[in-house]
This record gives structure tokens, sequence and C-alpha cells, in this order.
């Protein structure tokens, strides 16, 4: 039965903050806000947490698992840059962008794109996100709580709490967040290119 955290969406409480980073240790999969919309999220290093969420979302090994980071240093170890990519993306961050680029040995194997060693990586602009990343001080593996069959991600933390109650182990809920994804933006080639038109303002890549 997944846990239920109300929390303020623009001041987060501390202690509930606190609680959940403290379940992501033990393995927890939760639901969480973003600046685009809800997400699933587990530790990077949890084995069991990207099959979870493949399962859930009905995904196949080739769907690109999203590495949200608290800040750029993190993001910068993850992934490969070259000086385009490098300003680029630090100039759009924190907000509502995936980044696909070459994954750095840092990333497990497992999450990575088979074919093209890919992985999307973002930093989200949203307060409750960011506490949480702070608090654990490792990124996120991530992917839009995006059921299948559904038209849009879901909103509302108490339908989400009812619909994956025995798939999830908590749920974080700071009110409705939206339902655009974000804009995603291929940089493996060594060029921006818009996969995903979403949240975030695609014009400066275009």
């Amino acid at each position: 039965m997944a846990r239920y955290f109300d929390v303020h969406p623009r001041d987060p409480q501390p202690r509930s903050i606190a609680q959940v980073v403290g379940m992501l240790r033990d393995g927890a999969l939760i639901a969480y806000p973003t600046d685009s919309c809800y997400a699933l999220g587990s530790r990077l290093d949890e084995p069991g947490g990207g099959e979870r969420i493949r399962r859930i979302r009905q995904l196949d090994d080739r769907h690109h698992f999203t590495l949200v980071c608290a800040d750029f240093a993190q993001l910068g170890q993850l992934v490969q840059l070259d000086n385009a990519a490098f300003r680029a993306i630090k100039a759009a961050t924190p907000g509502p962008y995936t980044f696909i680029l070459p994954a750095t040995k840092e990333v497990p194997r497992r999450l990575a794109h088979p074919r093209k060693r890919t992985v999307g990586v973002r930093i989200p602009d949203h307060p409750v996100a960011r506490a949480l990343l702070r608090e654990l001080g490792e990124p996120l593996l991530s992917s839009t709580l995006l059921l299948p069959d559904a038209e849009a991600p879901m909103t509302e933390g108490w339908q989400i709490k009812e619909e994956l109650e025995h798939e999830i182990d908590a749920v974080v809920d700071a009110g409705d967040c939206g339902t655009e994804p974000t804009t995603v933006v291929d940089w493996s080639q060594g060029y921006p290119e818009i996969t995903r038109a979403g949240a975030g303002d695609p014009s400066q890549f275009e």
C-alpha cells in the first residue's frame, strides 16, 4: 500500500521530504511532481526501479529513461557535453526540458539505450522535486507518469494513489503541476534536434 504525503507546492515540509528520501534509499518507487507533470522515480542504483517503471508503463527496453538532476554539476557527471551543448543546456536549466546525450560510464548499462548508449537528463524547476533531489544528494531515475492507453499524464495525487496503490511505494502530492511533458532535445549527434515539443520553449534549440 502506497504511503501518501501531502506537501506544500512551494515550501515543502522538510520532515515529509526526509521521510520520502528515506524510503527512496530503502529502494522505494515514488510518484512525485515536476515542473511539467507527475513522474515516477527511484534511486539510480536501485536495480529493480527501472523494471518496475517499465512494467507500470508497459515500456520496452528502447525507452529512454530520464535521469533527473539537482544541478548542472550532477548532470555533467552522467553525459558527455561539448562546448555548444554545455552553454545551451546551462542557459535553459532548470526548466521543463529533457536532453538526450551520450551517457558516461557513471550511468549503469541497463539504464542507457541499448544500441545508442544514450540517456535523457533534466534539471527540473519545481520546489518539491528540487527539495527531494537536494535531500537525496544524487539523481533520480524517472519517467513521466503516463499510463498505458492514457492520453495525458495523471495530475491528481489522490488519483495516482488510488490507481497505483499496489504498484508504487509513495505518492508525493503537491497539487496539480500540469499535463504537458517536457520538451525533448536530442543532442546525441552533436547538434540539437527537437524530438518532442512540450512545456519548454523549443525556439532556442531550433
